[in-house]
């Protein structure tokens, strides 16, 4: 295997993802961020968010009344066990498989699953194989 070495920094600044039903996609998304390690951020009036990902519902004041269609949106697991526990929380909170946890053919060491949310974005877990990063985190600060 070749030695690969990325530099990052914040391509995607934040996520808005419009839903049908905002209390069916909060359960999905509190559930998975769970077993993620991911902390909610807050919440408010037709809408929560988490970290960068806004979840809002079509009469909040962050949308634009519209639905925001299909994404496929990826998180980082720790190890391919985060993986497994997030398809199988996912499956138990309205989620519907739409890869089961296995190594993937995109780079060697990727592990990964695959469900979709109860609007149909695709959602995964990844585990990207052993590496070592330079910052737990990039940390903004106002």
């Amino acid at each position: 295997m070749e030695t690969l070495e990325l530099h990052r920094g914040r391509l995607i600044d934040h996520i808005q993802l419009v839903v049908q039903d905002l209390e069916a996609s909060r359960a999905f998304y509190e559930a998975i961020f769970d077993t993620l390690h991911i902390p909610m951020g807050g919440s408010g009036e037709g809408y929560f968010w988490a970290d960068e990902l806004f979840v809002s519902s079509p009469d909040s004041a962050a949308s634009a009344g519209e639905l925001t269609g299909r994404h496929h949106l990826a998180f980082q697991a720790k190890d391919p066990a985060m993986v497994d526990a997030f398809h199988k929380t996912a499956l138990a909170n309205g989620g519907q498989d739409n890869g089961a946890p296995g190594f993937r053919d995109y780079h060697p060491g990727y592990y990964g699953a695959f469900v979709l949310d109860p609007d149909g974005n695709n959602i995964e877990a990844v585990y990207h194989g052993e590496a070592v990063r330079s910052a737990p985190s990039v940390k903004v600060t106002f």
